[in-house]
């Protein structure tokens, strides 16, 4: 059996950080881990003096084989009425790596079919895993985005997982 890195493994997550996606979010980190994956986002790079954001996301994501981006809610905000464009931009980024380097895979996930069409132009004939905005469709989005086999966990093993996790 060939040995594989943790660089292998490794999955940076590119998700809205706020309390409605948290559901989401829990399953995404729980799927990951339950695949054999190791979960990898921003949220663990801490500030350091002088240090470019972008810098430290680069450094993060570089470290990853793989990037998982949620475009699901990138709209504009309710109370700003301003668009965040992070994730769009960091989804950008990781299509980069894999032009430049071929050694790095992106996955795109999103709620609706079709929005994409809408929404990012560029990406035309590229289909985005739809999960729906539920935590099975995440489960099942991550099973189908790594084309997971019957070597690893199957559906009810990962909603089993999530379960648990919830208490």
């Amino acid at each position: 059996m060939k040995r594989v890195g943790a660089r292998e493994l490794s999955v940076f997550i590119n998700v809205p950080f706020d309390s409605k996606y948290e559901p989401l979010y829990l399953a995404l980190i729980t799927g990951l881990i339950g695949l054999g994956f190791i979960p990898r986002c921003v949220l663990e790079i801490a500030s350091a003096g002088k240090s470019i954001r972008l810098d430290r996301i680069l450094r993060c994501m570089r470290a990853c084989k793989h990037s998982l981006h949620d475009l699901s809610r990138s709209g504009v905000d309710s109370h700003s009425r301003c668009a965040r464009f992070n994730m769009p931009f960091e989804l950008g980024l990781g299509v980069a790596m894999q032009l430049v380097d071929r050694d790095h895979t992106w996955v795109l996930f999103e709620t609706k079919t079709f929005r994409l069409q809408k929404s990012l132009s560029d990406l035309n004939g590229f289909d985005p895993h739809i999960h729906g905005g539920t935590q099975e469709g995440i489960l099942h989005a991550l099973r189908n985005a790594f084309q997971i086999g019957r070597d690893r966990a199957n559906m009810d093993d990962l909603l089993a997982m999530l379960r648990a996790v919830h208490g």
